[in-house]
């Protein structure tokens, strides 16, 4: 079976600074697939890199075999993306952009219509129907950049923190989105330094540190029969700093 998400090789530099280092992952069709890591680890430009959106220095990207930067009209049609830091036509509101980005990748204009209107009311956001993106607090430009990546129906989600600043009624609905993405044979890529989230929701988990795959496979594997937390801070390293004490904060 083809893999929903394929990177081979991936490396990119930053200056002095290796952000990625040659990073190879799999993720097979029908997962939900946890990339979770320290801030600056790496998850971000991986994704980015992945689905096209960042030129890598080395190495490729496959979305269910096509190749991502040989064949980008084909693999872009098979992925929906929400990346960190979505830009989008601010002076729209949230049905504007929708039906904008919807014509704009060739969907029939009914379609993108009622697809809009079903995203906007599961999403709660059919209440800010006048409101501009602009307007938007970083909850609702998520949950507006998930019916973005939702609309043409893709095979593969790739999230980018999805759930940040996110309330927990919202958080609710987008978890059951995804769960039920994933049961009618959708895959999905998720990254987050939540461990908790990513028990949750995943079945599949890769830890990044430092650019590079520490270690990857189903969840159970890699939890080894402890929490995601504690395997993950015995495979990074903790740090000291945090078990002393700041001596001006004593009384």
């Amino acid at each position: 079976m083809t893999s929903a998400l394929e990177i081979t090789g991936l490396s990119k530099t930053f200056g002095d600074k290796v952000a990625v280092d040659g990073i190879d992952l799999v993720v097979p069709q029908g997962s939900f697939y946890g990339l979770v890591g320290q801030n600056g680890a790496g998850k971000t430009t991986t994704l980015s890199m992945a689905v096209g959106l960042l030129r890598p220095d080395a190495g490729g990207s496959r979305i269910f075999g096509a190749d991502v930067w040989t064949d980008p009209s084909t693999a872009k049609a098979l992925v929906g993306v929400l990346p960190d830091g979505l830009a989008m036509p601010e002076r729209l509101t949230g049905r504007e952009v929708l039906t904008y980005l919807g014509l704009l990748r060739g969907l029939p204009r009914d379609v993108v219509a009622e697809r809009a209107h079903e995203l906007l009311a599961v999403l709660e956001l059919d209440e800010a129907e006048k409101t501009l993106v602009i307007e938007y607090s970083t909850g609702m430009r998520k949950k507006i950049g998930l019916a973005i990546a939702l609309l043409h129906a893709p095979r593969l989600l790739v999230l980018d923190e999805p759930f940040e600043a996110v309330d927990p009624v919202s958080a609710a609905t987008i978890k059951t989105i995804l769960r039920g993405f994933v049961a009618g044979g959708g895959s999905i890529v998720l990254s987050s330094h939540v461990m908790a989230l990513v028990e949750q929701l995943c079945d599949h988990v890769a830890v990044i540190d430092k650019g590079r795959v520490a270690v990857a496979g189903p969840l159970e594997e890699v939890r080894g029969g402890q929490s995601l937390e504690d395997t993950f801070v015995g495979l990074v390293g903790a740090s000291d700093l945090g078990a002393k004490e700041l001596s001006w904060l004593s009384r």
